[in-house]
């Protein structure tokens, strides 16, 4: 009996294994880099936000936002966690 219980959950174990390496992982890998992406950028770096405004960064703030020149003349803040993309970076600073 107590092997035909195991047998019974094998498939269910199975099932939730492949989930974890197919979906649960990769997800969790993408959002390590996202994550690593956002705290990267730094000014000069051109970002497209997730509300779809591209624009160059011109303040790094602590607080979690960054200040982006959006046209000339025009800066917003904008949340670090809303940036979807950096799509040019900037060399560091020597």
């Amino acid at each position: 009996m107590e092997g035909g219980a195991i047998a019974q959950f094998l498939p269910l174990i199975l099932i939730f294994a492949i989930m974890y390496f197919l979906l649960i992982r990769p997800q969790q890998k993408k959002v390590k880099e996202h994550q690593a992406m956002v705290e990267a950028v730094r000014r000069g770096d051109q970002i497209i936000t997730q509300g779809g405004i591209i624009g160059k960064v011109t303040k790094v703030k602590e607080d979690g936002e960054v200040e982006v020149e959006i046209a000339e003349g025009v800066k917003v803040r904008v949340v670090k966690s809303t940036i979807a993309n950096v799509t040019s970076k900037t060399e560091p600073a020597k």
